[in-house]
């Protein structure tokens, strides 16, 4: 098995009761730091990719239901019988441990743990606990002597691992005039025994690689120049900078007759740490140092703006009114009267361009659209009327079927 393989493996990271790291015994300080064994309510404890070699100091999680320890290197199975005193103890993982390799290694831990429901994933079986139970004796006679058998097997791996470490400090310290990328390749492609020395010693690596990695960066961000930021073009005309990348907004007040510009600073931000200086056609704000500023499309007054922070949001809010005070006038929908409506075409046409010329719409008045409306029929009705009447006092009447014409009686007129 090769160094690369197990590199992936030992990841840094602890995420509540579930640990990752070089733990290589549950008594020691890497665990009581968390104090573990003063856990009553803890349920579930996960240390699989360790170095733990023995169970032990678990007796004070009473309310322990579940353990992992896969990929670890417990040898001493006889260690189980520590949990015999977890009354609620239910499922257990040993999965890629020396021990899952003797000989009644299953039988051992059922007969051991009476309260224990799952092994490695598998379900027990009321009959194997009563074969498991009845075979103890012997099963536990074989398992104590395959363990004796291994603490000789560890004993001359920490020997060997102390050799292999003193034989690696001389080559690498030979070897100081090739670039650390070709020592690297070296070390991640040899071939390594699966043991918790060597566990070790690719963690240091790691963070050896990891440190290096990061003074390189550090390095890099000194040496890079600070980027300096122009203030105003060669005309003297002042440049649009935002360097803090704070968002912001610049709105016109038209009935105040205001410039309103809205820049969100952060809420927990010191208010000392802001710097204003508003000027007639622009405005410069330091955040923290950073500059912020921002031209305006019409000139203020200086000495009436109002600078605001917000309590709630911490924006930064600008008040400026501006020096031109043209106020825009309401335009009214229709002025004329109704001899102004009733005259000539030429006004009548200008009135209709005044109906279709909307402005905005605080100015518009609907509530007498429909008043407006029936007056116009009535208009509109009293002039055809008219021209009625007109028509028939210009052509004559015809006369009836039944008229007789006495030429005694005089003509009407």
């Amino acid at each position: 098995m090769t160094k690369r393989n197990l590199r992936a493996s030992h990841q840094y990271q602890q995420q509540g009761l579930y640990m990752r790291n070089i733990i290589s015994c549950l008594s020691n300080s890497e665990i009581y730091r968390e104090n573990v064994s003063r856990l009553k309510k803890l349920e579930y404890l996960n240390l699989a990719l360790n170095n733990i070699e023995i169970i032990e100091n678990l007796e004070g999680c009473e309310s322990l239901q579940k353990l992992d320890l896969t990929i670890n290197f417990v040898g001493e199975l006889t260690s189980v019988q520590s949990l015999k005193k977890n009354i609620n103890f239910e499922i257990l993982y040993l999965n890629g441990n020396p021990c899952t390799d003797f000989e009644g290694y299953r039988k051992f831990v059922v007969a051991t743990l009476p309260h224990l429901k799952y092994l490695d994933g598998v379900e027990i079986q009321r009959s194997e606990r009563i074969t498991a139970t009845q075979e103890y004796d012997e099963i536990k006679k074989c398992i104590c002597h395959q363990e004796q058998l291994y603490k000789d097997k560890r004993l001359s791996q920490k020997k060997q691992a102390r050799h292999r470490l003193d034989e690696e400090e001389n080559k690498y310290a030979a070897a100081d005039d090739k670039p650390e990328e070709e020592k690297l390749q070296e070390f991640w492609s040899e071939m390594s025994e699966h043991s918790p020395e060597t566990r070790v010693q690719i963690a240091e690596q790691i963070l050896k690689q990891q440190e290096q990695e990061r003074n390189v960066q550090d390095s890099d961000r000194t040496k890079r120049p600070k980027r300096k930021y122009r203030l105003f073009t060669d005309d003297g005309k002042p440049c649009n900078i935002n360097e803090a990348k704070i968002p912001f907004v610049l709105t016109e007040n038209e009935e105040e007759n205001t410039l309103v510009l809205d820049i969100a600073i952060y809420k927990y931000m010191d208010t000392s740490l802001l710097d204003v200086d508003i000027h007639p056609t622009y405005v410069k704000v330091l955040i923290k140092g950073r500059i912020f500023q921002i031209t305006f499309p019409e000139e203020i007054m200086t000495e009436k703006s109002v600078a605001q922070r917000s309590q709630t949001t911490g924006h930064l809010v600008l008040t400026m009114p501006k020096i031109s005070n043209q106020v825009r006038p309401k335009r009214p929908i229709c002025t004329q009267s109704d001899n102004y409506c009733e005259g000539t075409g030429d006004s009548l046409s200008a009135m209709r361009r005044e109906l279709l010329e909307i402005g905005r719409s605080d100015d518009m008045d609907f509530s007498k659209i429909v008043e407006r409306s029936q007056k116009n029929q009535c208009k509109s009705q009293r002039k055809q009327c008219l021209l009625q009447n007109e028509a028939t006092k210009k052509c004559p009447t015809r006369p009836t079927p039944y008229f007789v014409d006495n030429p005694t009686v005089p003509p009407l007129e």
